[in-house]
């Protein structure tokens, strides 16, 4: 059944194939619950003739696959129209009506006026069309179990059984809750369509300010229902989920009694003979609740309770006898919150992704402690049972173990995650298993927080991350998964209190970045598992909302993480809708959160944890975030509704500190950086970076007046700047990088270390802005980068009281906002060489310290773990935090080479720029990306010692590039045994320092050059 998203069930899969494929509707494919009333309409072309462009494009919309004719389409023929467009094409017809089926074709020219061709029948379906959470639901009001108390005990189980009339043709359920929901139809749950079968969502509706909006999703239930004609039961469980959790403490919505958990559902069944039926939550309607079920507790942070023996077998299903149950009421919510919208999810929810299960790499069977007194922290070691203990990884996949009162099984799934863990169990009835996740062992070291070989979670805070689960006692066995909650986990610590065997655990994941549309790889293992890495802890924090951990109690949607990395994210994955919802919540935060109703928040949604002052790099999220998406996508629609709240914020800024064109502050600055720098420095930086990516918007969506204010902006900041910060004195360039102090809220801190001129952070953001006055300050500036990052014994001499001295030479010293711009910085100064130096370095601070010390995904601080230190500041310290991960960004554009041109938005022209690697560690590479064109390919290999150099791309169909490659000279590139610059539709542009230019029309290329 499909939900929100996807083909119905039932439906065939369209063909890929044919030079008009890939149709998107609001980006999606074959989508439901679309409530746009001029919905986007997307396509891809294919050619295999070289320089294929799109010339025209006719769209046509009809209420049925029969009228999709210029003639009889009865909802919109868009005519000819003469355009390359084919990203983000406004509907212009007819209005749409709600709940209502619509088809589409396009039908493509090329540049010279001939027929490309027609792309396969593709459909959408919109929603309610309404945001008052009223109109088209038919009566539906938010619905609870009658006389219960919030935070009682047990989840909330809700059933309505309704009599069918007639032969059936279509059903969709609308469904939203106040806090979280599982659906079921019929006795089966309600699921979505992924990867060619089903699966289930995990947490839906997701997360938003609750207050300012809550998210219903659309399903195809058709198939559940049609198989029991007779009648129907609509049933749900009801979770807390972040609604109803300790993680919004602090937000407005957030009552620490506990707020009262609610359904709003619409089940719309339309029968054969055209008419229709409703069945819609209502405190009249024969509705029936209980709480005595198996769902005993359920939190984000603590983890799920489920008692086996309290099943209520069928009580999903028609003839489950439910007049014990309690009756409903009314959740007066629109009370409370009266300008709070109900909206169609527009995205792809979390669901669990089968192909990324995890099978037991290992099982270890702990019964004791033991060298307690000779071990260096005291804590001794786990007894290990070597005849229970399987560390064969094709047998731990499927052995089971039986463990006894007293002693534990510990699962390593050989990868942190993010998901529920599904088990199989037998044992006793009454035995309690209890499931621990975590994502580190404990070793010998000072900070773990248990013996050797346990499961290490210190890191874990207050959350209590437990599954706990009271079997019934079925001879059979008995599995179950968690389904209102989650864990960020590698390891999963076994207790039982009798005698239980546990037959089988996977380790389920599940992520709102279901389509992975970007992959980079190389011949070095190292940089390949860094990529690994960067994309397990990308899957594990796009859960509804990007968050910055998924593990402890925090798991929110911290807003510098999220815009240091979103270009990482996008190149990664099809995140563009996935982003855009959250810059809703950034923006619906910014009213109810945020210094005089204008100021970007810390995080989205939600208010645990938001500072209120001093937001700079966080904040700014609320106009990096449509940038980043604009640019990736080519859809402006982020830019033009966000640009109020963005003006707003530029406005409020201005007004805070005046004529000084400084920056609002910042308390984070360059979070965790092993060098610190000014946060006030940082603050002034990110103000001016706000302004300069403004003027591009605004310029970019017609505003030329508002791009002339912010070019005027920026150039005054960058003159207060100079001023400030930019010193000449004595003939040596320096940035005052100290004058301030780092921040002053960073866990695990040194106190006593002081901020530093010429920082790393400082000279990578003032040559990205050009804060500079000549060419020859811009030289001294990369010069005094290379010898901080170079780190010798000359610089460690020059500077006796710098926190580099630590440090080994060719090694970072950038936090959050310092780490995205590093290696592009670089590169475009001409130092390629250094950025793979610090892409190769392992030693401490650099990415691959990670690696080397057995990471499998992205760690919050650079320092972490090591196997020779231990533990890092347990106060903040996550093992899965994608902010540097944003390397990855440099990886794509640089590395292998696919770059976007901030001058077209959306890859319609773009760059390859392939850098080989100086070092010679890397030999190969291939990078590989889905753009809104078609998939866009540069791979590169160097032989004969660096000096020949072999290179394929692929240029996607109505679409351009620039490509930039090192040779020894324009007639050493060659296609074939023809220079490049000669073949038929490429233009050579220019060559300088041994990089020559030319302009590659959409094709397939394999290049050879001569390098020196």
């Amino acid at each position: 059944m499909a939900g929100g998203i996807s083909a119905a069930a039932g439906e065939p899969d369209r063909p890929q194939g044919g030079p008009v494929r890939g149709l998107t509707v609001e980006h999606r494919t074959d989508p439901l619950g679309v409530d746009a009333d001029r919905p986007r309409f997307g396509w891809r072309t294919s050619s295999p003739t070289r320089g294929w462009r799109q010339g025209a494009y006719r769209i046509l919309v009809a209420t049925s696959p029969d009228r999709l004719t210029a003639a009889r389409a009865d909802v919109w023929n868009s005519g000819r129209v003469l355009s390359s467009d084919s990203v983000a094409v406004r509907h212009a017809g007819k209005s749409l009506g709600a709940s209502t089926r619509y088809y589409w074709t396009v039908t493509v020219w090329d540049a010279e006026g001939r027929v490309a061709g027609t792309s396969p029948t593709a459909f959408f379906e919109t929603g309610l069309m309404s945001t008052d959470g009223v109109t088209g639901w038919d009566g539906a009001q938010w619905i609870g179990m009658k006389g219960k108390s919030p935070n009682s005990a047990g989840a909330p189980m809700l059933r309505k059984r309704a009599v069918l009339r007639k032969r059936i043709r279509q059903a969709r359920l609308y469904v939203s809750a106040l806090g979280v929901y599982e659906a079921y139809v019929n006795g089966r749950q309600v699921t979505v369509q992924q990867d060619g079968g089903s699966t289930t969502e995990l947490l839906s509706p997701g997360w938003t300010n609750c207050d300012a909006r809550i998210n219903y999703l659309t399903y195809d239930v058709t198939d559940l229902v049609t198989r029991e004609p007779a009648d129907v039961t609509l049933a749900v469980v009801l979770g807390n989920g972040w609604y109803n959790g300790r993680i919004s403490d602090g937000s407005t919505y957030y009552s620490k009694d506990g707020n009262s958990l609610a359904l709003k559902a619409k089940l719309l069944i339309r029968y054969a003979d055209g008419t229709s039926q409703t069945v819609v939550t209502e405190p009249d309607g024969g509705w029936k609740a209980t709480d005595t079920g198996p769902y005993r507790a359920d939190d984000i942070y603590d983890g799920q309770t489920y008692d086996a023996r309290m099943e209520l077998p069928g009580w999903s299903s028609p003839g489950f006898d439910d007049s014990a149950w309690s009756d409903v009421e009314r959740v007066a919510f629109e009370d409370k919150h009266p300008d709070a919208q109900l909206l169609a999810y527009p995205g792809e929810s979390a669901r669990f992704m089968h192909r990324w299960d995890r099978r037991p790499q290992s099982i270890t069977v702990a019964t004791g402690v033991t060298g307690q007194d000779g071990s260096p922290n005291g804590r001794g070691r786990i007894v290990v049972d070597p005849a229970r203990t399987v560390t064969d990884p094709a047998s731990a996949a499927s052995a089971p173990v039986t463990i006894h009162s007293g002693e534990t099984a510990i699962f390593d799934l050989g990868q942190n995650m993010v998901g529920v863990a599904r088990y199989t169990l037998r044992g006793p009835a009454g035995t309690k298993a209890e499931f621990r996740f975590a994502e580190m062992l404990n070793d010998s070291s000072a900070g773990a927080d248990g013996p050797e070989g346990s499961v290490y979670r210190a890191n874990l805070r207050t959350a209590k991350a437990t599954s706990t689960y009271i079997l019934k006692g079925d001879r059979h066995a008995e599995t179950h998964q968690d389904s209102l909650t989650f864990y960020g986990f590698r390891y999963v610590s076994v207790t039982a209190s009798d005698t239980v065997t546990i037959a089988g655990l996977t380790g389920k994941v599940a992520t709102s970045a279901i389509r992975e549309i970007g992959t980079v790889t190389t011949d070095d293992p190292d940089i390949d598992q860094l990529a690994s890495n960067i994309r397990w802890g990308q899957r594990g924090n796009y859960l509804w909302v990007p968050t910055d951990c998924p593990q402890r109690d925090e798991r929110l949607g911290w807003t510098g993480d999220t815009q240091v990395f979103s270009a990482t994210g996008l190149y990664n994955a099809d995140a563009g809708v996935f982003l855009s919802h959250f810059q809703d919540s950034v923006v619906d935060s910014q009213t109810i959160y945020g210094m005089d109703k204008a100021q970007f928040t810390g995080l989205a949604p939600g208010g645990r944890f938001n500072f209120p002052a001093g937001g700079s790099g966080w904040a700014d999220c609320g106009v990096i975030l449509p940038w980043t998406i604009w640019q990736m996508t080519g859809d402006s629609t982020v830019v033009e509704r966000s640009w109020p709240a963005m003006t707003r914020y530029l406005d409020w800024i201005r007004r805070q500190t005046g004529d000084t064109y400084a920056g609002q502050g910042s308390i984070t600055g360059d979070w965790l950086a092993p060098q610190k720098t000014s946060a006030q420095l940082m603050s002034d930086i990110y103000y001016g970076y706000s302004a300069q990516l403004m003027a591009r918007m605004a310029r970019a969506i017609g505003r030329t007046a508002d791009a002339a204010t912010y070019d005027d902006l920026f150039g005054r900041i960058r003159r207060a700047f100079m001023t400030k910060y930019l010193s000449t004195e004595g003939g040596q360039v320096t940035v005052k990088s100290s004058l301030g102090d780092a921040s002053p809220i960073e866990p695990g801190a040194d106190p006593n270390q002081k901020t530093e001129d010429n920082s790393q952070t400082a000279l990578l953001w003032v040559l990205k802005l050009g804060l500079y006055e000549t060419q020859a300050q811009r030289r001294a500036l990369v010069g005094l980068l290379a010898d901080n990052i170079g780190n010798d014994a000359a610089y460690k001499a020059a500077h006796p009281n710098s926190s580099r001295i630590k440090y080994a030479e060719n090694t970072l010293s950038v936090g959050f906002l310092g780490v995205n711009v590093l290696a592009p910085v670089l590169t475009d100064e001409g130092r390629a060489d250094l950025a793979y130096k610090l892409l190769h370095q392992d030693a401490l601070p650099s990415w691959l310290f990670s690696v080397k010390n057995g990471a499998t995904t992205v760690w919050e601080r650079w320092n972490s773990y090591s196997k020779t230190d231990g533990f890092g500041p347990v106060s903040m310290n996550s093992f899965n935090h994608y902010a540097y991960g944003a390397i990855m960004e440099w990886m794509y554009a640089y590395m292998a080479g696919i770059a976007r041109d901030p001058s077209s938005p959306g890859f319609k022209r773009f760059v390859l720029q392939p850098h080989i690697d100086p070092t010679g560690r890397i030999t190969r590479v291939s990078g590989a990306y889905e753009s809104p064109y078609g998939e866009i390919r540069s791979e590169w290999a160097v032989s004969n010692g660096g000096r020949s150099l072999a290179y394929d791309a692929v240029v996607p169909a109505n679409s351009e590039a620039t490509l930039r490659l090192p040779a020894a000279s324009a007639d050493a590139v060659r296609e074939g045994r023809t220079p490049l610059a000669r073949v038929d539709g490429v233009r050579f542009l220019s060559g300088a320092d041994g990089v020559f230019s030319y302009q590659l029309p959409a094709g397939r290329y394999h290049l050879t050059a001569r390098v020196v």
